[in-house]
């Protein structure tokens, strides 16, 4: 060993000094970087000039939401390094729609509603109601799709004009609803046993693990709700392109006829059944709003604005509001316990951004708009109570019912002061189920079993890998009708009602919007606008003079610096161009609703679960 060598101590100090050392650099070599893209943001922050004799171009390849499936930071920070957003919230297509009927700079408004992936009927006929209103303003409507399916030509319908690609497609087809069924399998298959404690007849969402296929009650209720929503479809379309609906349900009816003359192609079908108006390519339709606008030089095209950044110019022109305030609250997904991030509705999370709203001063009313099959009874109890508070603290409630407010969705629903629904909203369900999965049998069939002992008859009596036991059974069903019993009680004092006159309309019967609203479950007609302007006016606030704030997690400063970048052009292609991206985007979130009967688990404190959902839908 030479004796110039460094001892031990003297290299296991410099080694820690220069990992702290490279660490240091890389830190600040980070934050050096961030500076620069803020000060080139900054330097190229100025928006372009929204000129006069441009397009609105609403083509988001993106699903319609209440609320988006991540925080609102996350998607700030994704869409900042160009990762493409997959939704597009219904409140900011209708802000859009509302504020070009009255810009003198938007000529018209440009649609693909191939691109639009469909929320549900409520949804779509709200966005199609506003599309009607910027024709009747006077500005003219172009939609332009290459394959349409019946929902987006809802929205479709509402353009002045239709061009449909020559190769593309456009079937109507009805509305169906198919599910299905595994008794069988679990059953004579598996070996499982499964128990399904129910109040009312009407009441199947659970009814797949029981049965090979639709009870009769089911078949009865389903077909007499969604004819309503059918026959309501047909009407739209016809009033919008001036078609007898006789004879478009005529045509679909007789669709492999008509298709026929029409020598199989179902673009020049539709363009018979003047469902559209003409066969064109993508830049033939380009080249007649050239020729209707004005060209574009960089652009090489017509003169437009695509959705975000329009929606960004209409951030930066709005004025600052101070005073009062019409608060937003959404509740969106499945019901379930605790805190749950957004696009879900968690008892104590949705519970506490009403109680947010309620304790603050500047809060005058609140609307609760609500899409929600339902889910757990005990968080929809903690949401309806939070509803309750509010309105005991002299601020009015409005529910405003998106595509399905049924079962835990209405439960939340019930106490509002005024609830709102569209006529094709999916209600009611009012019932509640608990499903119990014994699989003792199928142990068996590889040799597995389970024994042992307990103090009392009920200490392993909630096992399932147990046979159940009959007292089990009539504890789960005493438990159930109590449950239901609760919900029609409550569901008849804040409709002034007796719980008899409810049990007609319940038994988890589905209904439309319409159908409720005859049966006194909903009070009137209108979607979220209707909604607002009935909260202000239940809270005596002036017309004008009143700000409307979505109640939702906060952005940090670091996220709401993303969101600015997020909405700037240069600063976006820069940052997508960084090689950051990796460093700063949050991982895909979940799919919003999660497959299987998870819901249906043992918690805390509870053996198992009453459950207040509806499985119903398009």
């Amino acid at each position: 060993m030479s004796d110039n060598q460094p001892g031990l101590i003297y290299r296991f100090v410099r080694g820690i000094w220069r990992a702290l050392n490279y660490s240091r650099l890389l830190v600040f070599n980070l934050l050096f970087v961030l500076v620069v893209f803020w000060i080139i943001a900054a330097l190229f922050s100025a928006k372009p000039i929204l000129r006069e004799h441009t397009a609105l171009v609403i083509a988001p390849e993106a699903k319609i939401v209440e609320q988006y499936s991540a925080d609102a930071g996350s998607m700030a920070v994704a869409r900042a390094f160009g990762q493409p957003n997959k939704e597009v919230q219904l409140r900011d297509l209708l802000r859009a729609l509302e504020a070009v009927k009255n810009d003198k700079r938007i000529d018209r408004v440009v649609i693909r509603p191939d691109l639009i992936g469909a929320g549900g009927l409520a949804q779509l006929r709200e966005v199609a109601r506003a599309l009607r209103d910027v024709r009747a303003s006077g500005k003219e409507v172009i939609a332009y799709a290459e394959n349409l399916d019946q929902m987006g030509y809802l929205l479709a319908a509402e353009a002045n004009t239709i061009y449909l690609h020559p190769a593309g497609s456009l079937i109507l087809q009805g509305f169906g609803r198919y599910r299905l069924y595994y008794r069988e399998g679990l059953q004579d298959k598996l070996g499982a046993d499964v128990h399904l404690f129910r109040v009312g007849e009407f009441k199947s969402a659970a009814e797949p693990y029981i049965l090979d296929a639709a009870s009769p009650e089911s078949k009865q209720a389903d077909l007499f709700w969604m004819n309503d929503l059918w026959q309501r479809y047909l009407a739209d379309v016809g009033r919008a392109r001036g078609i007898d609906p006789a004879k478009l349900a005529s045509d679909i009816d007789d669709l492999p006829k008509g298709l026929k003359a029409a020598g199989g192609d179902p673009a020049r079908w539709a363009l018979n059944a003047h469902l559209v108006d003409a066969l064109k390519t993508s830049d033939e339709v380009e080249g007649i709003l050239e020729g209707k606008g004005t060209v574009d030089t960089d652009l090489h095209s017509f003169r437009q604005v695509d959705l975000d950044m329009y929606l960004a110019h209409l951030g930066r022109d709005l004025p600052v509001l101070r005073g009062d305030v019409v608060a937003v609250v959404v509740a969106s997904g499945e019901i379930t316990s605790g805190v749950q991030p957004p696009g879900r509705i968690g008892g104590e999370s949705t519970a506490a951004l009403i109680a947010r709203a309620r304790n603050d001063d500047h809060v005058k009313a609140l609307v609760l708009r609500v899409d929600s099959p339902g889910g757990e009874v005990f968080p929809s109890e903690q949401i309806r109570h939070e509803v309750e508070l509010t309105r005991t603290a002299g601020i009015p409630v409005v529910v405003s019912m998106g595509n399905v407010a049924a079962s835990g969705g209405y439960w939340i629903s019930m106490n509002a002061n005024r609830i709102y629904a569209d006529p094709s909203t999916i209600s009611g369900s009012i019932g509640i189920f608990g499903l119990v999965i014994n699989v003792p049998r199928t142990l068996e069939k590889i040799g597995v079993h389970s024994d042992g002992v307990g103090t009392t008859r009920w200490a392993g009596a909630f096992d399932p890998t147990r046979a159940f036991d009959p007292a089990v059974g009539e504890l789960i069903q005493s438990t159930i009708d109590h449950g239901y019993a609760q919900f029609i009680g409550n569901v008849a004092r804040a409709r002034g009602r007796t719980p008899e006159q409810i049990d007609t309309i319940a038994r988890g019967r589905v209904w439309s919007g319409a159908q409720a609203k005859d049966r006194g479950l909903v009070d009137a007609f209108g979607g979220l606008r209707e909604s607002i302007a009935a909260a202000a006016q239940l809270g005596k606030l002036d017309t004008g003079k009143y700000r409307v704030v979505y109640v939702e997690k906060e952005m940090t400063p670091f996220e709401r610096f993303f969101a600015s970048l997020g909405q700037n052009t240069n600063a976006r292609a820069l940052l997508a161009a960084s090689g950051l991206r990796g460093l700063f985007v949050p991982a895909q979130t979940q799919d919003e609703i999660e497959h299987g009967l998870s819901w249906l688990g043992a918690q805390k404190g509870k053996p198992f679960s009453a459950v207040a959902h509806c499985f119903c839908g398009l």
